[in-house]
């Protein structure tokens, strides 16, 4: 993994700080059908290359962020707010 993370609230940070938690995937509407619960709770893709997954700063900030990371390389993109809708800056 990367060694460092870029938190938007308390800039670039050590990995060490943060619990990473999986793909940062849409949540299916309440009214979704079962089989797409299931998907978005049992299933991952397991890509090669840019992916987008929630970490959390356990030791800083105490915000969930997604983070932009090339799973070949380990290379970190960006990150923003969890609550943000906007896209990942570096």
């Amino acid at each position: 993994m990367a060694s460092r993370i870029p938190c938007p609230h308390c800039g670039l940070r050590p990995k060490e700080e943060f619990t990473v938690r999986g793909e940062a995937l849409a949540r299916p509407s309440p009214d979704a059908g079962a089989d797409v619960w299931y998907d978005y709770v049992y299933l991952r893709d397991n890509p090669r290359g840019a992916y987008q997954e929630y970490w959390h700063h356990t030791s800083g900030c105490r915000r969930w962020l997604v983070v932009s990371r090339d799973t070949a390389t380990h290379e970190i993109h960006g990150s923003r707010d969890a609550a943000d809708k906007a896209e990942v800056s570096a």
